[in-house]
């Protein structure tokens, strides 16, 4: 992916070179770490559930569950393990678990990477722009999980409508929300056969109502930045401690990721070193609080996302710039 959408200007090809060797050992080690603590938080919630106990374990589960995109993303990108084969593997177990199939997946995002910010054809601006009631239903999830759930049954139906998704590919999603269904039906039937609400504790029920808390890292990432062809300015970095760090397979360091999206994860704090630290450079970055903050000052009083400039940015830290029209003095 690199040969497109690279930044040659901003590090040496030597460099790149060594920053983009994926590692099996260091792709379990991610993986690894963040199952085995899905897996215990897990645990924790159908051993206390029905007592006080199984709350905080149910929201730490539920936080955990939801970042098991971040590797899903990496994994779509075929860049947390050197065998590919195992890229793909885990890449399907994360889609068919998170409602997200891989396929789709991989077409949208690429579109997202290859159009940035275009509201034509970046694949995460398919929809209206924000007002500050649409906004807080997607970050609380409503919208979030209506549609995704909405697209796997449209797309189990043949009605693949999204203009980012090539003809060609259009059978391959068909087929695979047609393969999600039927798998989530089985899960279904078994849970009524051996009247389990296992699946509810576990999986649905967190990763639904904790979304919340991983839809901080999905908004921060391009919201409120130019809608131009740069990725030093049309991508915000996200400033935060290791855990989080960790938790987010290292996608805070997301102009990074974007300026060479073929490097691994576990290289980004490098290589976010290399083009930004050591020029004496800072990409666009914010705290999640600082970021909220933000949005909920841009979009008080009424205003929208269309009452702001493409070209420029208005989502900062401190106070955002008067939407245009009031600049202008004018509605139009």
């Amino acid at each position: 992916m690199d040969e497109v959408f690279g930044r040659r200007d901003l590090i040496a090809p030597a460099r790149l070179k060594e920053l983009s060797v994926k590692s099996d050992g260091r792709g379990f080690l991610q993986l690894g770490s963040h199952l085995g603590a899905v897996v215990l938080s897990g645990s924790a919630v159908a051993m206390t559930w029905g007592t006080l106990w199984a709350i905080p374990a149910f929201i730490v589960h539920g936080v955990f569950f939801n970042f098991l995109y971040a590797g899903q993303h990496e994994l779509s990108h075929w860049t947390v393990f050197r065998t590919q084969r195992l890229n793909e593997i885990f890449g399907r177990l994360f889609g068919f678990v998170l409602l997200f199939p891989r396929d789709f997946d991989q077409v949208q995002h690429f579109a997202h990477h290859r159009f940035t910010q275009n509201w034509q054809r970046d694949g995460e601006l398919a929809r209206a722009r924000y007002t500050l009631r649409s906004y807080l239903l997607w970050v609380l999830g409503p919208t979030y999980w209506y549609t995704r759930l909405r697209r796997i049954v449209r797309f189990a139906f043949g009605v693949v409508t999204e203009p980012y998704i090539p003809a060609s590919r259009r059978p391959t999603m068909v087929r695979e929300a047609r393969w999600h269904l039927a798998g989530y039906a089985l899960i279904a039937a078994a849970s009524v056969i051996a009247r389990s609400s296992l699946a509810l504790e576990i999986w649905l029920l967190p990763m639904l109502l904790l979304k919340p808390v991983h839809q901080l890292q999905n908004t921060i990432e391009h919201l409120g930045l130019p809608h131009i062809d740069t990725i030093t300015l049309n991508t915000r970095s996200t400033r935060t401690n290791a855990v989080m760090r960790w938790l987010g397979w290292n996608m805070q360091y997301h102009t990074a990721h974007h300026a060479f999206p073929g490097v691994p994860c576990y290289y980004l704090p490098a290589l976010h070193r290399e083009i930004f630290t050591n020029r004496n450079s800072t990409p666009p970055t914010m705290s999640y609080l600082g970021f909220q903050l933000a949005v909920w000052r841009a979009f008080r009083h009424g205003r929208t996302e269309a009452d702001y400039p493409d070209d420029s940015a208005w989502i900062v830290e401190q106070t955002a710039p008067a939407p245009a029209a009031s600049r202008a003095g004018t509605s139009g």
